[in-house]
């Protein structure tokens, strides 16, 4: 897996179709980040800051989501399922 903090830290936020299942992702920030389609099953995103973030399509089942700020962010055929939400 790439490093997604230091990629977006250098000003990238195309991540179309990455493969970050497993990833501990927990407190990053993501805001406006392009994840759409990506695989983020079983991901640690607790606290994540995904505010105007695109995860449609995203396979984010299994991952927690909790504290996540998800605020505007597009879901829009994101696959939940088994995803932990409080």
């Amino acid at each position: 897996m790439t490093d997604i903090l230091t990629e977006y830290a250098a000003g990238k936020r195309d991540f179309t179709n990455a493969d970050l299942s497993r990833a501990n992702l927990s407190r990053a920030n993501l805001h406006g980040a392009n994840l759409s389609g990506a695989d983020l099953s079983d991901a640690n995103l607790r606290g994540a800051d995904l505010f105007n973030a695109n995860l449609s399509g995203a396979n984010l089942s299994g991952a927690t989501l909790s504290g996540a700020d998800l605020f505007n962010a597009d879901l829009c055929d994101a696959d939940l399922r088994g995803a932990y939400l409080s």
